[in-house]
């Protein structure tokens, strides 16, 4: 026995398809069981738009707007001279920084911020640096190049 070579029983009774809109005979005809007027019975009115609230203003458009939102983020990864200093690595790229688990992706850029205390002497291939944590690792006598 397969899925394909069941029947219903002998005794069963099958429904077919309703075939709405095939005449008035079917009992389904004319309006064909959308109602009379209205946006229900217009073709385009069941798959409806995102956001639409039956005419009333859409949320999203009667929320007060506030701040400023950039068209052009740069999705910069961030690391502090204290994930620096805690690791045993001394030359750091974005291959070792992803390696380390400091950074999720090689591809984007990384900037390193001067949150904590460095004490040992580190190298640093980033694409930013903030002026703080460049001062420290020069202080500690590593060196910085951006990328």
């Amino acid at each position: 026995m397969e899925l394909n070579t069941l029947n219903p029983g002998k005794a069963s009774v099958t429904k077919g398809r309703k075939r709405i809109g095939r005449g008035p005979g079917s009992g389904w005809g004319t309006t064909a069981g959308r109602g009379q007027k209205g946006a229900g019975a217009r073709k385009s009115a069941k798959a409806g738009r995102v956001g639409f609230e039956g005419g009333q203003m859409p949320i999203h458009r009667r929320t007060p707007k506030r701040g400023f939102k950039s068209h052009f983020v740069r999705d910069v990864q961030i690391v502090n001279l204290k994930a620096l200093s805690a690791s045993s690595v001394v030359d750091f790229d974005a291959k070792v920084l992803a390696d380390q688990g400091l950074i999720r992706s090689v591809g984007k850029p990384v900037k390193v911020l001067g949150f904590g205390i460095i004490n040992k002497a580190i190298n640093l291939k980033v694409n930013a640096i903030s002026e703080k944590a460049k001062a420290a690792v020069l202080a500690a006598g590593g060196k910085v190049e951006i990328v």
